[in-house]
């Protein structure tokens, strides 16, 4: 194999203590591992991408999205460990395949919005030889302070004098998303900062690094503004019903019946979706008899009155021969949660509970019993290739 100009290095151990199986931890939908990988992928000046992990399960996950794997040795594993160790033992491993390159792209999971044409620029830059290293920050005004055993004290100001955002040069905040490197500089400095450094500027929006749970959440809710993918590949759409085929609201007439109001519109979207052959399932923790007249009308089939709606879903896709992340959800409260968290596409309604909101990859424009479903089914179909035409 000829060796690569540019490699990607996600570094990526298993033990993390503050938000537990941190690599492997779903974003949107999508594990952080998984993310980086498909930017590096993604990205037309990286020639190879490589995850170097002490753990099992992060490696699996890195094989399946299509990464190389590095086995770190459990002594660089370690809370204590620089990550300029792991990059120099992964440097080190490609080495000895014949794979040493040019440039190395040190990535990091936790930074789940890397963004792929800032990522190429800093290649290019350093590929071009007038910068040794580039790195991810986004500019800032801040005034900081430091505390002292005199009080505080101003670091990059003076108290005294309190320019506007106008007259002032802006400051840059590291991200940690990436670090681009001239590898031979990197291997004998030992350290990523050296020689000539430049910035990539990023925007701030984008440039959280994920360390609490604290931040996965706003992450969580970031991925539904960020992430807006206009096309959904999967294999399967299961959705709730109350407040997905309905806007949530129910009529009771005297005699205890209950009457809901649907969409034409959603109703010609499930036909699609059926006539490409793509499985549609209900899946309802209601148990009454007009979700099971609206799946008898769509000609889906439909589970109702379940109260695990989680195993009901494991149960359905194996039975269907059909993987968890090959499938699209659509939910809008607490009790899809679950659902939401095991497939590959975890999609909700305008107004569903944060709960739901902050698990979802993405966040529709049409709101439940009003087009959503439709709007979802025309994303699927998107992706297929008589969708493409």
């Amino acid at each position: 194999m000829r060796a690569p100009k540019v490699v990607a290095v996600i570094p990526a151990r298993g033990g993390s203590k503050q938000v537990p199986r941190k690599n492997v931890l779903p974003i949107g939908g999508v594990p952080l591992i998984a993310r980086a990988i498909a930017t590096a992928r993604a990205s037309s000046k990286i020639d190879m991408v490589a995850v170097s992990t002490d753990d099992a399960e992060i490696a699996a996950v890195a094989r399946a999205h299509g990464a190389l794997v590095i086995d770190r040795p459990s002594e660089l594993a370690g809370d204590t460990v620089s990550s300029e160790s792991a990059l120099l033992h992964a440097l080190g491993e490609l080495g000895d395949k014949g794979l040493m390159p040019e440039v190395l792209v040190f990535m990091q999971a936790t930074s789940p919005f890397i963004d792929v044409d800032e990522l190429n620029d800093a290649v290019i830059r350093v590929l071009a030889g007038g910068e040794d290293v580039v790195f991810s920050a986004f500019e800032t005004y801040a005034f900081l302070w430091q505390s002292t055993d005199h009080g505080a004290v101003g670091v990059n100001h003076d108290r005294a004098v309190r320019p506007r955002r106008q007259d002032r040069e802006p400051h840059f905040q590291e991200t940690g998303a990436f670090y681009v490197m001239n590898a031979s500089g990197f291997r004998q400095a030992g350290h990523r900062f050296f020689g000539r450094v430049g910035i990539a500027v990023t925007e701030e929006r984008s440039a959280i690094e994920i360390d609490t749970a604290e931040q996965v959440e706003i992450a969580s809710v970031l991925a539904s503004i960020l992430d807006v993918p206009s096309v959904i590949d999967v294999d399967a759409v299961v959705t709730d019903f109350d407040g997905v085929h309905t806007n949530d609201n129910t009529v009771i007439s005297a005699d205890g019946t209950e009457h809901v109001t649907v969409s034409r519109s959603d109703g010609m979207g499930v036909r699609m979706l059926r006539e490409a052959g793509i499985p549609v399932l209900i899946l309802s923790t209601e148990e009454n008899a007009v979700v099971a007249a609206r799946a008898k009308k769509l000609k889906v089939e439909v589970l109702h009155g379940v109260d695990d709606k989680a195993s009901a879903l494991i149960t359905w896709a194996e039975e269907k021969g059909i993987p968890l992340d090959r499938i699209a959800y659509l939910g809008n409260d607490v009790n899809d949660v679950g659902c939401l968290r095991l497939v590959g596409w975890p999609v909700v309604v305008p107004g569903a509970h944060r709960l739901a909101r902050a698990t979802a990859r993405i966040t529709l424009g049409h709101r439940g019993g009003d087009g959503a479903v439709r709007e979802l089914a025309e994303r699927v179909l998107r992706a297929k290739p008589e969708g493409r035409k």
